[in-house]
Formats: C-alpha cells, structure tokens, sequence
C-alpha cells in the first residue's frame, strides 16, 4: 500500500517544483528531511535551533564527510527557509570546510587501453565520448542521435549540471567512432530514429550511469589500470590533456562547462607536461584553427601505440 503524502512533504515538494529544481535535487533534499524526522522521532518542522545543531553533531559522530554535511545542510535550509518560513534555525548549523583533492588522471596510453578494453562498441563509443568531449557520465548517456552536429563539429550538451546548455568539441576522429557506432546499432535495430545514441535494453530508453559506471570498471581491470576508475577519471584526463597541449584555460573551461575558472585552474596541478624542465608547445591562439584528436580515440583501437590524447592546440569558443 502506498503511503499517504503528508501536506507538509507536498508543501516541500510544490516549493521544489515549482522552482524547477532537478529531480535528483529534490530526491536529496527530501532525503535529508526525513533523516532530521527520523533523528528527532516527531515531524520536522516542531525542530529547534538546538535540534538542528545535535543532528550536525550526530551525523560528524556517524562519519558523514564533509561534502555529506554541506549538501544535508544545504537540504534543511531550504526546507526551513522555504517550506517552513523559519531560517533563523539554521544559524545553529555550519558548512565545513571540504578538503580539495587533487583529480587523478589517466596517461594518454592508459586512456587508450581502457577504451579499447571496453566490452561492447556501444560501450567503446560511450567511454570516447566522456574522452574526446570530456562530458559527464551523465551528459554521456543523455545524448540523442541529433546532438551530433558534424557540420559544426560539435556535440550539443543539453542540460548539463547547473541546467545549462552548451557544445563540446567533436573531432574528426571521434566522429568517425560514433558514425560507425551508429551504423552498427541502427543495422541492429537498437537505435531509433532520432533516437538516444546510446540506448538501454529498450531503444526507448536511454543507458542508464549505472550500466555505464559497470562497464568503465570492468574495462579497468581488463586493463589492468592500477587506478580509482570512474567516468570522471575520462573528464579529468580530458581537461589535463588540453592543459598540457597549451590549451587556453578559459577554453577548457568552455568546454567542460564550468561556473569558476578556479575550479578548471585545478587541473595546472596535475599536468605533468607542463611541470617537465625543457619541454615547451606553442601557446594556443584564441584566432588559430581547432586541432582536434589527431590520433584518434577510433584509430587508438587498432593502433594502440599512437597517442589518444593529442588533442587540439586551439579551440575558440
């Protein structure tokens, strides 16, 4: 039997909706409120100040990290400052600090051979996308068949974090790789016309992140890759790649769709080629040409040897 919605949830919910968060969004923030209504054993809006501190203190003793506490905290203040029309509650509970973490990243010999190693073209196509574009696992998967501009060189990123649209690049040889995908699935009947271009069991439906996450790991220890994998490993590899090819910043930045530049600045930090005494590129040119994959991420599939990564020196935006 269903559960009754209670107002107060539905109140929550209409507030959410009718600011057009994310569905994951308000998913998490209807989390974070029914763990405050478990911790106290009484509906939440009856918290105190002091309730909402004891609860911060229980969840630190529980060994929530610090991103856990910030985004919970960040759930109840909308529920007190929204729902409930009491923010003075939350000045008992506090953002934390969250340590910054280096990203790590793959050499351009371990993204080809985890590519390379994926199970199905399906999969190989979708892990060169999150390559060559540097998208999200995400984005990857929320690709339709007509985002591929290949007269513009471009793939169309609809939605992406922050509800954002925007282009990443498509080189030449990662449209070759997609082109060949497709032709596969539609001789096969899994893509649809205009279709998701890398559909579930059901062409109607898109692959899901999680079949996609599945099949990155297992291509990883096929690899033999001595690294935390992840789709995002693909994202970080991507930007520090450019980096090291003397990429503009603000270019990276474009393209990965980032709000902050010092969050793209991170990757300086880990781009070896810049750290190598002697070693010196071109600087890229805003008004230069893009230089895309000149290897390939296809062509890495049957010549390993040649560098994935070489990636475009200028790309405007």
């Amino acid at each position: 039997m269903t559960q009754a919605i209670t107002p107060l949830r539905q109140r929550m919910i209409d507030d959410m909706r009718m600011r057009k968060l994310a569905p994951k969004t308000q998913s998490a923030y209807l989390l974070h409120v029914r763990r405050l209504a478990a911790f106290l054993g009484r509906p939440p809006d009856t918290a105190t100040g002091e309730d909402l501190r004891s609860l911060q203190l229980h969840l630190v003793e529980q060994g929530f990290t610090s991103s856990a506490l910030n985004v919970t905290i960040t759930g109840l203040k909308f529920f007190f400052d929204v729902t409930v029309h009491h923010p003075e509650l939350m000045a008992r509970m506090h953002p934390v600090p969250v340590p910054r973490k280096l990203p790590e990243v793959l050499s351009r010999d371990e993204a080809a051979r985890l590519i390379a190693s994926a199970c199905s073209p399906k999969y190989r196509a979708a892990l060169s996308v999150a390559y060559g574009a540097g998208l999200r696992a995400s984005e990857v998967v929320g690709l339709k068949v007509t985002d591929v501009d290949s007269g513009r060189m471009v793939l169309r990123v609809e939605q992406g974090k922050g509800h954002k649209d925007r282009y990443a690049m498509l080189s030449p040889a990662l449209l070759d790789c997609l082109r060949a995908w497709w032709r596969t699935a539609r001789a096969e009947g899994k893509i649809l016309h205009g279709g998701w271009l890398f559909p579930g069991q059901n062409p109607v439906d898109p692959l899901g992140v999680r079949q996609l996450n599945r099949a990155i790991h297992a291509a990883a220890d096929l690899a033999r890759i001595d690294k935390r994998v992840s789709m995002h490993i693909l994202r970080h590899s991507f930007a520090t790649h450019l980096l090291e090819q003397k990429v503009d910043i603000r270019v990276i930045q474009t393209l990965l769709g980032h709000k902050r530049l010092d969050t793209t600045a991170l990757y300086a930090q880990v781009a070896t080629d810049l750290l190598r005494p002697g070693r010196h590129r071109p600087a890229a040119r805003s008004d230069q040409p893009a230089r895309h994959l000149a290897a390939g991420i296809g062509g890495a599939m049957e010549h390993p040897g040649l560098e994935v990564a070489d990636i475009f020196r200028a790309h405007g935006p």
